[in-house]
This record gives C-alpha cells, structure tokens and sequence, in this order.
C-alpha cells in the first residue's frame, strides 16, 4: 500500500463495510474517518504547517497524499491555523519565474511507516468519527417515532433507571417512568413507549416510559382495531402508574360504542392492556364535548347531584351525595386526582349537606349585608338575595327593570333601593380613598389599569406608594412565594395575595406601571375597530345583507377618524 499500512487495498475497503454493515452507518464516511486519519499521521510526520490532503478509491482502494501549496502575494500576513500558504517570491523560487499569486500547487509525498503514536491517533480519529457518525444516525432514526411502543432488551440497571437495547440505539427509562413494584433484570425482554428523543452532547437521548398515558393509549390501540383504524378516538388519558387509570374515549360512528369496543367481549380487550400494567385498573370513560358531562362521567362510579363551573379559573365545584362522598373522593384521593387531571380542570367536592350548610350562611350574609348597607327590612333583604343578587353593587348597577320585576316591587321602590346601594359604595369609597391617602399612596397608582381602591390600600400597606414602587416590582412580590428557613417551607406574603391574582394578571399590573415609567415600550394598538366599520360599510355597499352591525366602538371611532381628517 502507497503510504505503508500494514492492511492492503482490499482489506481496507473490507474493514471499512464492515464497520459501516456493524454501526449502521453509510460506508462513505468511515472511508472518510480514514482518510482524516492518515491525513493527521501525514501531518504529524512531514509537518503541521502543511496542507496536507488524503484521498482514498472507494472502488480500488488507492490511496494518495498530496500536499498542497497556495501562492499568496510577498508581505501578506499568514494567520495562525492557515495552512499551505507560500508568498510569491519564496514561491518563484520553487516554482519557477512564472509563477502568480493565487495559483495552487500539488505535491505527492512518499510513502510512510505508521508509528506507535502514529497508529493510536488514527485508531482515536476513526473511533471518533464512527461514534459520532452512529450517534447521527441514531438520532436522525428515532426522532420521528416519538409516540411510538417499542421492544428491547434490558441492558442494565442502573440506581432503578434501566438501560435498554433497542437493537439499532439504546434507551434509558428513568425510575420515575417505570411502573412501581414492577422490577426487571438483565436480558429482560421490555415493551416501553418513546417520549422524547433529545439531541445531547454525549449522544442521543431516547427517552422511553411505561408510566406515561401515551403508553396505555397505544396498548390500546395494538388490541382494539377500532382505535387503531381511528373510528374511535382515545381524547385524555390520566394514570396512577401501577394502582389505577382513567380514559376518555368517543366513537365517530354513532353505531359503535367506544366504551364497550374497548372493554371487549368478556372484558377480553382491556385486560390483555391490564396484564401488560401489571393490574393496573383501567375506567374507560365516554367522552363529551359538554365538559360538565365528562366531568360527571369522569368521576365515576361516584353519582353526582350538582356541578358548578368558573370557567376563568377552570375550576368547577361537583356535589355529590353525603354517602357518595368517600366514593367520589377515592382512596387518597385517587379518584378525584385521576378525574381531574383527565378533564384538565380543578375539582372541588362538596357533599349535599355541606353546600346546603354554606348556602344558607351565604343567605345569611347576604340578607345581613343588604340590612345594613341598604336600611331595609328583613323581608325585602331576603327577597334580594333570593332573586340571586349577591353584593350592593349588584343592586346599584343592573337594569332597574330588574329589580321593579321582583313580586311585591315597583319601580318606585327599584329607584330608592339603587339610590341607596350608590350612597352606600360612594360612601365606601370615600372612606377607602381617605384611607389610601392615609398611606400615602399617589393618584397616579389608581390610574393603571386594574389597580382598584382595595389594591390601592394593600399596596400601600407593603409600602408600594407610587408607580414607579409598582414598576420595580415582580410578580411574586404580589402574590407571595415560598423560602426554605431553617429547613421548612415558609409562605412569605405577597403584596395582594388576598386578591388571588394569577400570574399573568400580577405581570400585567406591573408592564403597565412600566410603561407608564417609560421604561418600556407600548405595544402597538390592533387595527381591528377600523377594519370592522370598513367590512360592515362594504357589505352595506354591495346591497347584501350584513350578518352584524360593528360595536359602537367601531362606529364612534370611525366617526371620529372621518371629523379629523375633515379638519
């Protein structure tokens, strides 16, 4: 062989696909890891400074080393790490007279014998570039089967983590993603489910799972061919890995029932899926696009007499029956937990008794209030909080047709009723006001957007008294957070943490404290109003119908923009 490799031609081209049938790689770049391994032994023996470039036949197995030599004018600076780099007169003198800037030459160096360090550096470089080469081709050949259930063999285990061949890549099932009590040993044959597949420094990442949902939906989708075929749909799932799971299903062919699909004649289905998660209990839940029925249905065996919804916080308040308590509840809580996390919204559970007991106190403070606030009677306080009004402001503010609608009232008595919740709440909110000022608290913190009298007060209590005190905040310094002291957990208080602000509302107090600062930018003003009017105006042109007429917003404003430009 040309440069003195022990192996000849024909063995190099048979080691080279070798490795690359082995590693699962293509061919052409274990010949190239060669290729920069005895460029690298060619550097090392003739000289770093030399640009020195090896190629080898992938047909023949030939192998040449040239060096090549780039002509640059007398007097240019040659950067460290430029290799090859030859000024014109030095070149001229090798080369001969003719010789111009920019021309390339090319050298064939002589065969070499491979030294001790030599061969140990080459065996680092094709090692190298194998590695890295089957590292791509791991990651490029799993990334797009994440959602997928594969098999594999139990490498090893390490601290409760197990390692798994997967034939052509090796995956990693983290303590927290087994099934608990579920135990394997060396050589086991595993069925685990790839959530994620990370490109990392140190190689791929696939990252496989028994504790996800995903896996049991797949499992499900191996033994019943009506979800495999997509004609019934598995919506949410929610898993107690091991002990217990729900899953929400629906059917789009309204002759199929997803539930008994799923379940299989004599339970034959679900249980091939129960012996794979080692007992686990699988509820299989019709799904519904009415979230208070799929919270009902979610909560099963439970009964369920009420359901309350706040859809701005997504939490919903469930009544059940006194004896279905405990049922509803589930073992420590299991049920419940299970029902919330596949319907995505918080649970509460109330027994009959309880929410019978709250709404009468409710009834009471209510009628109280109205008492006082008010100056009436029992009977018309009562009458007020039956018909559903809950606080002065709501006495003070809705339609008086309203209140004249309730049996025994007029309008008459609707106006004085009014009269009396706005002298109330003017009243408060000067006693309020006299109190901010008490604080210290600037007019300027009540002009943000958001910033009431009571958050006003609050703030000025936490000795936040100007906007820019507000602007300096973050969120956690108005709804509270958590430090470690002494080794507990202790809640530290937020500034408004008994307004329950979200995260997000906290953040948009303080952009707007910060705008208003000038420390930051406004964000432009959508168009929208304009183009309404416009669309409305178009299609008042064109003799159509219009579907809706634009908000008075859009009209008030246009009629604006037309005075302006007229002026």
């Amino acid at each position: 062989m040309a440069t003195g490799i022990s192996a000849n031609r024909l063995e190099l081209l048979q080691i080279a696909d070798a490795v690359a049938r082995e590693k699962g790689i293509d061919k052409e770049i274990v010949i190239a890891s060669i290729e920069e391994a005895i460029q690298k032994a060619a550097r090392s023996r003739y000289g770093a400074e030399h640009d020195i470039r090896v190629a080898i036949d992938p047909r023949t197995g030939e192998t040449s080393i040239k060096r090549y030599v780039t002509v640059v004018e007398d007097g240019a600076e040659i950067e460290e790490g430029e290799l090859g780099k030859m000024q014109l007169a030095d070149a001229r003198a090798f080369y001969g007279a003719d010789t111009q800037v920019g021309q390339v030459f090319d050298e064939e160096l002589p065969p070499f014998e491979f030294g001790r360090v030599q061969t140990q550096m080459a065996r680092q470089v094709v090692f190298g570039k194998v590695r890295e080469a089957e590292r791509e081709r791991q990651f490029e050949e799993y990334k797009d089967r994440v959602g997928e259930i594969v098999n594999g063999v139990v490498k090893r285990v390490e601290y409760g983590n197990v390692i798994v061949d997967l034939g052509r890549g090796e995956g990693v099932m983290r303590r927290d993603q087994s099934i608990p009590r579920e135990n394997f040993n060396l050589g086991d044959r595993i069925r685990c489910y790839i959530y994620d597949v990370r490109s990392e420094a140190k190689g791929p990442q696939i990252m496989l799972s028994r504790a996800h949902g995903g896996f049991m939906a797949k499992l499900f989708a191996q033994e019943v061919p009506e979800v495999y075929d997509g004609v019934i749909e598995i919506r949410s799932v929610a898993r107690d890995p091991g002990s217990r799971a729900k899953m929400g299903v629906i059917s789009n062919d309204s002759s199929i029932d997803p539930v008994g699909a799923c379940v299989g004649m004599r339970g034959s289905r679900v249980q091939a899926v129960v012996a794979e998660l080692q007992g686990e209990k699988i509820d299989i839940i019709q799904w519904s696009p009415d979230e208070a029925t799929f919270i009902v249905n979610a909560l099963a065996p439970a009964e369920v007499s009420k359901v309350v919804m706040d859809e701005d916080d997504e939490r919903v308040e469930v009544v059940v029956p006194d004896e279905q308590l405990s049922l509803a509840i589930g073992r420590r809580g299991q049920n419940v937990r299970l029902a919330s996390q596949l319907t995505g919204w918080q649970i509460d559970i109330l027994t009959e008794s309880q929410e019978s007991e709250r709404r009468q106190k409710q009834f009471a403070e209510t009628t109280a209030l109205f008492q006082e606030a008010l100056d009436v009677d029992e009977v018309i306080a009562q009458l007020l909080a039956t018909e559903g009004f809950l606080a002065v402001e709501d006495v003070a503010y809705v339609e008086p047709h309203e209140i004249a609608a309730i049996e025994g009232f007029d309008e008459d008595t609707a106006e004085e009723l009014q009269a009396r919740a706005r002298e109330f709440l003017d009243k408060e909110a000067a006693e309020l006001d006299a109190k901010r000022r008490e604080l210290g608290v600037e007019d300027g913190l009540l002009e943000i957007e958001g910033v009431t009298l009571t958050m006003a007060i609050s703030l000025g209590g936490a000795d936040v008294k100007t906007v820019e005190d507000l602007a300096g905040l973050v969120p956690d310094d108005l709804r509270g957070w958590f430090e470690t002291k002494d080794g507990e957990r202790v809640r530290e208080a937020g500034a408004l943490e008994s307004f329950n602000l979200s995260a997000e509302d906290a953040e948009a107090l303080i952009m707007k404290a910060r705008i208003v600062m000038g420390w930051v930018e406004a964000p432009p003003e959508p168009d929208y109003v304009e183009d309404e009017f416009a669309e409305y105006e178009e299609e008042a042109e064109g003799g159509e119908e219009a579907e809706a007429e634009p908000s008075e917003d859009a009209v008030d404003l246009a009629a604006a923009e037309g005075e302006a430009r007229d002026a």
